[in-house]
């Protein structure tokens, strides 16, 4: 699947000194520089599974603004869920399909404070997309730019994306931003000029901190809290300094990997692309009552035809078992019936976990399945995502 992602070459997030300075060992992850790991990969993922916080720079994830009193017209002609029924500050899943229902890219839309005032009240709306996706989305929709009044700004090289996850990470946000951010619930969001932070003993640092303009997220998942910080990058070092003075450790990609998986998160070029339909992957993406959008007749025909023939699943396999990407999925009676996208190592689970595409007559919890790895035959089980209840994402 990775050669669906279009590639843009050693692109740096705003924090990359400071990770070099931490001794994050650097990779190239979708055209951007990315930590590894700071040097033990197990004690970042229990920083964010075991009841601490985890510090993840998520900067290389594509944040694109759409404004204008057509906006909301616009954005329901494109994608899969109703702006219409969005609240302000809140946010909400959505994908790009192309004219086949086919997958373009899976965002987080933000609904940010209206623009403008009086009767030139106009919506504003951000787009988060994974950085695999981020100039899809971006050319999908600047093709549209003359064909009403709103407008796109792309704002990933001038914004930070930190996330803060874990048992403990509204604490450690709170440490720093105070309550305005740490007691946003459900999926709640807010923008806000802030013009203080506090510093890890509790006190006002305001008259030595500034952060500017700043849109906090709540992205907590079953009991795991999650808070997405976007602050100017001229203010992402500072920020990311008070959240380690606050208690939250910096966190790897290759532990992120993990409690994606644990979370059952797919990523796109590595678990879906563009030759899946929209729903065989992302289900609570998608808006039956909304109208017409592109792809739209597609998915809709496939829902109320039927179903998908094949979907996004978990499998669990007995401890450490041997089971890679790409490998075929059989059934007990040794029928081929879907391959795995994703496979690790479940720390929390004691066990390997794999994300996989099974045909829809095996996705039953418990369905008994043969993965075929080199030359052995892993047995395994059909699991419901998440593996991890409480699991953060990506």
């Amino acid at each position: 699947m990775a050669e669906a992602v279009e590639q843009i070459v050693n692109r740096k997030s705003p924090l990359c000194d400071r990770h070099a300075r931490l001794g994050g060992i650097m990779i190239e992850r979708d055209g951007w520089q990315v930590p590894s790991s700071y040097g033990d990969v197990l004690l970042e993922y229990a920083a964010v599974r075991e009841g601490s916080a985890g510090l993840i720079d998520l900067s290389p994830r594509g944040r694109i603004l759409v404004s204008g009193t057509e906006a909301i017209q616009f954005l329901n002609g494109l994608i899969t869920n109703d702006m219409k029924t969005l609240e302000v500050n809140t946010w909400m899943p959505a994908a790009f399909p192309n004219v086949q229902g086919r997958l373009i890219a899976s965002v987080r839309v933000v609904r940010l404070q209206d623009e403008g005032t009086g009767k030139n009240v106009f919506p504003t709306f951000l787009l988060d997309t994974e950085a695999a996706t981020h100039q899809s989305v971006l050319k999908t929709i600047e093709r549209f730019t003359l064909a009403g009044d709103f407008r796109v700004t792309d704002i990933t090289n001038q914004t930070a994306l930190i996330s803060v996850q874990g048992r403990k990470a509204a604490s450690v946000v709170r440490a720093v931003l105070g309550d305005a951010a740490s007691e946003l619930d459900g999926n709640a969001a807010r923008q806000w000029h802030v013009h203080a932070a506090r510093d890890d003993h509790g006190r006002d640092a305001r008259a030595t901190s500034e952060y500017g303009e700043l849109t906090a997220i709540n992205a907590s998942h079953a009991g795991e809290d999650r808070f997405d910080l976007i602050v100017n990058s001229n203010h992402a070092a500072g920020m990311w300094a008070a959240l380690q003075d606050a208690g939250a450790r910096p966190v790897g990609y290759e532990a992120l990997e993990i409690l994606r998986i644990e979370g059952g998160q797919p990523r796109y070029g590595v678990d879906m692309d563009e030759f899946n339909v929209v729903t065989e992957a992302l289900d609570d993406a998608v808006s039956y009552t909304k109208g017409c959008y592109i792809g739209q007749e597609i998915i809709a025909r496939i829902r109320y035809r039927g179903h998908v023939a094949k979907k996004l699943t978990g499998i669990v396999f007995p401890q450490a078992a041997k089971v890679e990407a790409g490998a075929v999925i059989k059934s007990a009676d040794d029928k081929e019936i879907g391959r795995v996208t994703s496979a690790v190592y479940s720390p929390h689970l004691g066990r390997r976990v794999a994300l996989a595409y099974l045909k829809y007559d095996y996705l039953a919890p418990e369905t008994s399945v043969i993965v075929t790895s080199g030359d052995e035959k892993v047995p395994g089980k059909v699991a419901e995502l998440p593996f991890v209840k409480g699991s953060p994402g990506q």
